[in-house]
């Protein structure tokens, strides 16, 4: 139904999410917005360890938070993960798939296999694909949800970093995007992407000093963004106060991609 008034409009109360790399990164600042908005989370990813400390941190939210292993790059890791987080929270209300790597340099310099751009795709687009395939037949039976694709504004634009497989997988997620919310709108289940650009994440805390000033001088607001802003966004996408939002791409860098 649609919201009637503000009040409690962007609460996630007693819903159920999975958040896809949800241990670190970006995913970590979704997840700890779902939680502290009121979802149950379940994190799945491939670091047992990590993943656990993050739900111990999550104790003091009141809900129910799980870690399920997982290789979204693997079909029937997907598949039996899907099933696993219904069989212990029950109907599943939310997906974020953020889980992701990335993969620079020339594209002619890969080796002959090229072995960057299938290992990319893998965890980038098919995951994402694999993770929608299960979770949306899942949705599409119990009465819709909602889907949040992590892209990148790498995927709009031809950044100066060099990272065509990265890049090529991203443009394919905003369409898989767009092709989802449009097939699953009339089955109640709302599709849209987030497309961060340069954010605080596992990817960019090593960057050289001078590195990270140089990209913020070509940055509108000045600065990297925070994983909790992102978060923030997902939690809007995942809330009442979305449901005639979909088939978006939100992009979230700061305008740095406007003068691109």
């Amino acid at each position: 139904m649609p919201i009637k008034t503000m009040e409690n409009a962007y609460s996630l109360k007693g819903k159920n999410a999975i958040v896809t790399g949800g241990n670190k990164g970006i995913g970590k600042g979704i997840a700890t917005a779902f939680a502290q908005q009121g979802a149950n989370v379940a994190i799945l990813a491939r670091d047992e360890a990590t993943s656990l400390e993050v739900i111990k941190e999550f104790s003091v939210y009141g809900g129910k938070y799980i870690f399920v292993k997982t290789d979204v790059g693997n079909l029937e890791n997907c598949k039996s993960s899907t099933q696993a987080v219904i069989d212990q929270l029950g109907k599943i209300d939310i997906l974020v798939n953020n889980a992701g790597i990335a993969a620079g340099g020339p594209f002619l310099d890969m080796d002959e296999n090229m072995t960057d751009w299938f290992r990319v795709q893998s965890i980038d687009l098919n995951g994402v694909a694999q993770m929608c395939y299960f979770v949306g037949k899942h949705m599409k039976e119990t009465g819709g949800g909602k889907v949040i694709n992590i892209s990148s504004n790498a995927g709009e634009i031809v950044n100066v970093d060099l990272m065509a497989p990265y890049a090529a997988a991203k443009a394919a997620v905003n369409r898989l995007t767009k092709s989802l919310a449009f097939e699953w709108g009339p089955h109640g289940i709302n599709v849209n992407a987030i497309a961060p650009g340069f954010t605080w994440s596992n990817f960019s805390n090593e960057l050289p000093e001078e590195a990270y000033h140089h990209l913020c001088s070509k940055t509108p607001t000045g600065r990297f963004g925070e994983a909790i802003e992102v978060g923030a966004l997902a939690v809007y996408l995942a809330s009442a106060a979305s449901d005639q939002v979909t088939g978006l791409i939100a992009t979230i860098d700061g305008g740095y991609g406007l003068a691109r």
